[in-house]
């Protein structure tokens, strides 16, 4: 049972790491003359990956509060499928947190990085 459910942990991982990189890659193509105007008008390529990035984590800060408040308000009805762990353990709480934030700034990182080598005069020929 707990290798099933390690399975379906590791699954679930690869998912949000799929919907995020598809949401911020998507993002990042819609806002595609925004960002060669940026840079056109003398933004370099840190100041667009940063900004990509904190788009990302603006996301990853809302879900994440979201899933919290849900885990801690759910965590009675998961009681009696805890071995070992108490409902609300903090340490496996902040594992989590921190293993969404690394899969996200992974999911992030490449649309991130495309954005930043955009060329600006190729962008604003497109429109």
């Amino acid at each position: 049972m707990a290798t099933l459910s390690g399975f379906f942990g590791g699954l679930a991982t690869v998912l949000a790491m799929i919907g995020l990189y598809g949401i911020i890659s998507y993002l990042v193509i819609k806002r595609r003359s925004e960002i060669g105007l940026r840079m056109a008008l003398g933004a370099n390529r840190t100041d667009i990956l940063l900004m990509v990035l904190r788009e990302a984590m603006t996301l990853l800060g809302i879900g994440l509060a979201i899933g919290v408040v849900l885990s801690l308000l759910l965590a009675n009805a998961a009681a009696s499928m805890l071995y070992g762990l108490k409902p609300r353990d903090p340490f496996t709480l902040a594992a989590a947190i921190s293993a969404m934030t690394l899969v996200a700034l992974g999911a992030s990182l490449l649309p991130a990085r495309r954005a930043s080598t955009v060329d600006p005069m190729t962008v604003l020929r497109e429109e």
